[in-house]
């Protein structure tokens, strides 16, 4: 992760209920290359993801934003749904993943990683 909130991640593993999860990926990528090296994350993260049960549901680049404060626009979004917190605790923690994830963070000079739950069940 860019930067984990200290205690968040604890937290968030602490109350899980069994039920899907989705993260929003907020990205702002680093100036020159960082848009590909995203690319190429997002390549070689999937299999593994899929390997923890999730999927990449969505990636696409930001476009203008039609209402939002200064500095809201990003670049691009992701959504990832896992099958349950464990599965994606189990996805942080899996050692195929760190190197893969060290390309994600020279990409971004910005994130947002943000659980999601239905709003409506």
């Amino acid at each position: 992760m860019k930067t984990l909130i200290p205690g968040r991640l604890e937290a968030f593993l602490a109350q899980d209920d069994d039920a899907p999860i989705v993260m929003l990926n907020l990205l702002r990528f680093a100036p020159g290359a960082g848009r590909a090296r995203y690319t190429d994350y997002l390549t070689r993260a999937a299999p593994i993801v899929a390997r923890h049960g999730g999927a990449i549901a969505f990636a696409g680049d930001g476009l203008a934003a039609l209402a939002a404060e200064p500095g809201q626009a990003w670049d691009a979004v992701a959504l990832v749904r896992y099958p349950s917190r464990d599965a994606f605790a189990a996805l942080i923690a899996d050692p195929d993943y760190a190197p893969i994830d060290a390309l994600r963070q020279a990409a971004l000079v910005e994130a947002v990683l943000q659980p999601v739950a239905p709003l409506l069940r």
